[in-house]
């Protein structure tokens, strides 16, 4: 569960308060005693929220992690690193931090397209350059709508994306929507789930008609079909997804083909598992490539050499140990 320091420190008070005055009132007078601590993620890191023992019973703070996430306020996300004429205004944030959870409120996202969608290509390595989006096939003069509610934050040509809008929602997500022939929307204008943004068309460096549609967090591009199913059911995978490293690396997929997808909902689950990674040993067989063991392991290439320090063109022998994490 995710809490702001203000929050916390407010619900520590209340607990403490709380079975104070029940016990007052019973005509007990134990005093309330630590009994242990709940491990909680505090600002991107974990900390601790102390358990008391009052009257003999133990008394554990519940917080509803949906109501503390939708009732925060959201008028700071539509303020802080917010500018209409830069498009990423997250660039002097050098490191991100992950894995980073977030959450939605809703359980379906509207097509980007009236037809059905067909993604020519996916998020991951292509032609020796980062895809940071997935291509939507459509005709110039298509409506293109927007995933979610939420607020324009740039309508402007942006280089190779050329005629592009970027909307930012209620959880901090940025969805840009590019290659875009006409704005029907501009900056700072409210959009509902749905909503026609844009027409369709081959402006920028397009090879073609088509959407190129990114999904951001704070400047870093997520893969968009971790987060979002691009079935005709249009799903969001869960209400709370944790994105790791490899969810906004596209060296880690390729544009190609579909990259195997495992949704993780609990980050704490998720710290342990990259503290205490598991461990498997793969036997080169005869015809084994590095390529294409990274590829049945769902991994990339660069990370099998990291772990095995081995050089990107070593031969692999038969037989020869080669470890995966």
């Amino acid at each position: 569960m995710f809490l702001n320091r203000g929050k916390l420190t407010l619900l520590i008070i209340l607990c403490v308060t709380m079975q104070t005055v029940v016990a007052q009132k019973s005509g007990i007078e134990d005093n309330v005693v630590l009994q242990n601590y709940k491990r909680i993620v505090l600002d991107g890191g974990i900390t601790y929220l102390p358990i008391y023992k009052v009257n003999r019973k133990k008394v554990i703070p519940i917080v509803n992690t949906v109501d503390t996430i939708s009732k925060k306020d959201i008028s700071k996300i539509y303020k802080e690193d917010w500018s209409t004429t830069v498009f990423n205004t997250y660039w002097r944030n050098k490191q991100n931090k992950h894995p980073f959870l977030l959450h939605f409120a809703d359980s379906t996202f509207s097509s980007p397209v009236d037809h059905k969608m067909v993604v020519t290509s996916r998020y991951g390595w292509r032609r020796g350059r980062p895809h940071q989006g997935i291509d939507i096939d459509l005709r110039t003069g298509d409506n293109v709508k927007t995933l979610l509610r939420g607020k324009v934050r740039y309508a402007r040509r942006h280089g190779g994306h050329g005629k592009t809008v970027v909307i930012r929602h209620d959880n901090g997500l940025e969805t840009v929507y590019a290659h875009l022939s006409k704005y029907l929307v501009k900056e700072n204008d409210i959009v509902e789930k749905g909503q026609v943004i844009g027409k369709g068309g081959v402006s920028g460096n397009a090879r073609g008609s088509h959407l190129h549609l990114e999904v951001r967090y704070h400047g870093k591009s997520i893969h968009p079909e971790y987060l979002f199913d691009f079935s005709p059911d249009t799903k969001i995978r869960s209400n709370d997804i944790v994105v790791t490293k490899k969810w906004i690396t596209p060296r880690s997929h390729r544009s190609t083909r579909q990259s195997k997808i495992v949704v993780q909902t609990n980050i704490e689950e998720t710290l342990d598992e990259i503290k205490n990674p598991t461990k498997s040993i793969y036997i080169v067989k005869k015809g084994d490539t590095l390529h294409g063991i990274a590829r049945k392991h769902d991994t990339n290439v660069s990370e099998i050499c990291k772990i095995n320090e081995i050089r990107y063109n070593s031969v692999l022998n038969v037989g020869q140990e080669i470890v995966i994490y």
